[in-house]
């Protein structure tokens, strides 16, 4: 989930809760009701003013065939995994909306046309069962991967079926797992037994709506069979407890349970033969790998236990039979620490090899860390382009075989194949340009934040612009939950705005994680104010080079960065002529009973308990801030009726308001897509093109 926030306020008089203060004088509560028949009839007529005046536009229809053409073109990368001895892939275009599951071979996938074999076709499914099913992954028992765990959506939800799954037939298994709707967590323990976190009977969920109870479930058994492993508790935080079972190419295996106390902090517990027992490591280490014996932990606060080389940001091991034998007391070793512009980005494994991404100032680099016999390790670096962004994908435990990515603003995606052993880097698939690049350029700049850091941005604009304030530049960004925002190719950003003479700016603002965890927890809770004058800085700095200004520049974000959105729409009307505002967080009060809304306190504190954190959401949370008499742009506000996430209720909600104080705006609502912008090809080319449309007409025209 990507969302963001802030405020400080006097404490005073908030000694009643929430709920008390806010609910009988909210007029529009009636659209929390998500699919009730007056809230859909609002909706509907909404959606068909906006609609109405956004497909008028002469630019529609061409936009809508540019962006369904890029997200279903055949010459896209298809990614891969290594499943059961093969290549899989799941695939989505014009002929499979809601896309088919396939596989080739290693060799045949690397050849300019793969040979590719349907494993299971969704839109097929959808179509025998009279149900709007969106492929939400497959889970394959380790090591034979023949039987897999696939989960079905419907519509897009965050909600899933989960089926059993033959990979040699090609086919469900009669009687095999099967587990109704829910918000499940699960995991192979091995080829008879699941360890599954669920609602078991009707209420055994948290305040967000995520299970705290594991139990395992035997094949052959009823679902009220299952025998309890493990207990968090019905207040616990975050996004629900949840099990999982590491293995290394060795054949070791390590079964793990992480209970989170809120979004950030957990509680993790292995499995043992002597029952469930938790881990000796601080709140923020969680375990993140096994490789070679070795159980590798990811370090979000110093563990100064262990001693002061340990510090937030790091990569730990900890030998896996020391850890069996006493995991409430354990020995870590160092694997990798970062500099003061470093930031960790991603961990995997190969057979006996761990891969470790990182970001130097937002630049991504790949290792490789060999382990040495009686402790320690060896590193290597992939010799690989720079300025890009870069990422380990599918990784092969049965081999040393990995993919890793690089790509750019203007540098269509390289997939290469590593033998992580040999060090080998083998070009793979090279996506051909979507758009014309050759006029454009990069540049990473800084802008001066409220209280003097240094905020990095990136910036893609045509070379021979002007400086003079009149380039359409989009500007986003995230700024929470510690997600890093790096250089990414996008075919439609390049077609349907760089290629028109528009700019595109990303700033890496406070909250996410391109430095680090300190980067993130600067503006958590009532710190939150950090975040969104980084933005507004990043804004005006643009507008002080010249390369844009309030009237040509326009922004966009979604779920936490539609909230960002949300705070800098009301804060700051004057820096900007288009606010796109997707799937987001608006209504900061109310937000715990709101979906999972609850399961975020960590990120945004809690206004039912803590009166500072309240006092700082009145200040600020947006539905709560809009004011009469203030000119705002109009803003283009999306969400989907079936995100069980966010949900749709803030974005009505803030409209509604919109609409009470005769202020202009946009508002769509697509019935499917969950948390995203549609639950296949077409839906998601409309909201683009409905999007894009809205950002020409508004800093363009």
């Amino acid at each position: 989930m990507r969302l963001t926030l802030f405020a400080l306020l006097a404490a005073t008089a908030l000694s009643a809760p929430a709920s008390a203060q806010t609910d009988a004088d909210d007029p529009y509560i009636w659209l929390e009701e998500v699919s009730s028949p007056q809230a859909m009839s609002w909706v509907e007529a909404h959606n068909a003013a906006s609609t109405k005046r956004l497909e008028a536009d002469p630019r529609y229809q061409t936009l809508y065939q540019e962006a369904l053409a890029i997200a279903g073109a055949k010459d896209r990368i298809p990614a891969p995994q290594f499943v059961h001895g093969a290549i899989y892939n799941f695939w989505q275009d014009q002929e499979h909306l809601r896309g088919i599951w396939r596989k080739t071979s290693l060799a045949d996938y690397r050849s300019a046309a793969p040979n590719w074999t349907t494993v299971l076709d969704i839109d097929a499914l959808g179509k025998a069962e009279g149900k709007s099913w969106v492929f939400k992954g497959a889970d394959c028992l380790e090591p034979e991967e023949k039987r897999c765990l696939i989960s079905l959506s419907d519509g897009g939800e965050d909600a899933v079926e989960v089926r059993e799954f033959d990979l040699d037939t090609a086919s469900f298994v009669d009687a095999g797992f099967h587990l109704p709707r829910g918000k499940h967590r699960i995991a192979w323990k091995d080829e008879n037994h699941l360890l599954v976190a669920t609602d078991w009977t009707p209420g055994d969920l948290t305040p967000s709506g995520y299970p705290y109870i594991v139990k395992r479930l035997t094949r052959g058994q009823p679902v009220s069979a299952a025998v309890e492993v493990f207990r968090g508790d019905r207040n616990d935080g975050g996004y629900g407890v949840y099990p999982a079972v590491l293995h290394d190419g060795k054949g070791n295996q390590l079964a793990v349970i992480s209970r989170p106390l809120d979004t950030f902090r957990q509680q993790t517990y292995v499995v043992t033969p002597r029952g469930t027992e938790r881990l000796g490591v601080p709140d923020k280490v969680s375990v993140a790998e096994l490789v070679d014996g070795r159980v590798i932990f990811q370090l979000d606060q110093a563990w100064t236990e262990a001693g002061p080389q340990f510090t937030s940001g790091s990569v730990a091991e900890v030998d896996l039979a020391a850890l069996k034998a006493a995991p409430g007391t354990l020995k870590p070793g160092i694997v990798w620490k970062p500099g003061p512009r470093d930031a960790l980005d991603g961990i995997g494994s190969t057979r006996d090899k761990l891969l470790i991404s990182t970001l130097s100032n937002v630049r991504g680099r790949a290792f490789v860390y060999s382990p040495k016999p009686g402790g320690g390790w060896t590193s290597a670096q992939l010799d690989l382009p720079d300025n890009l962004a870069i990422g380990y994908g599918a990784s092969d435990d049965k081999s040393n075989l990995a993919f890793v990515s690089a790509s750019g603003f203007l540098t269509p995606s390289t997939l290469y194949l590593t033998d992580a052993a040999k060090g080998t880097l083998d070009p793979a698939k090279t996506l051909p340009a979507k758009f014309d690049a050759s006029q454009d350029v990069v540049e990473q700049l800084e802008a001066t934040s409220s209280d003097g850091t240094k905020i990095p941005y990136f910036v893609v604009h045509r070379k021979d612009i002007k400086y003079d304030g009149t380039t359409p530049t989009i500007m986003t960004a995230y700024g929470g939950f510690q997600v890093s925002e790096t250089p990414y190719y996008s075919g439609t950003t390049g077609k349907l705005w760089l290629e028109r003479g528009g700019a595109f700016v990303l700033a890496n603002i406070r909250g996410g994680g391109e430095f680090g965890p300190a980067w993130h927890e600067a503006g958590l809770g009532t710190k939150r104010q950090i975040i969104y004058d980084d933005f507004a800085a990043v804004a005006r700095d643009l507008t002080a080079r010249r390369i844009t200004s309030p009237r040509r520049l326009g922004i966009e974000g979604g779920s936490n960065g539609g909230l960002l959105m949300g705070v800098e729409f009301t804060q700051h009307p004057e820096l900007w002529n288009a606010v796109l505002i997707e799937v987001p967080l608006l209504d900061m009060i109310r937000i715990s009973k709101i979906a999972a809304g609850a399961s975020w306190q960590g990120e945004y504190g809690d206004v039912n308990a803590d009166p500072a954190v309240m006092a700082f959401w009145r200040k600020t949370s947006p539905y709560h801030n809009l004011k009469t008499g203030v000119r705002y742009p109009e803003p283009f506000i999306f969400t989907t009726t079936k995100d069980d996430r966010v949900g749709p209720q803030h974005a009505r909600k803030f409209a509604a308001r919109m609409e009470e104080m005769k202020l202009p705006f946009y508002y769509y609502e697509n019935t499917e897509g969950g948390h995203g912008a549609g639950a296949d090809l077409k839906q998601a080319a409309r909201t683009t093109a409905l999007t894009m449309t809205y950002m020409q007409q508004k800093l363009m025209d």
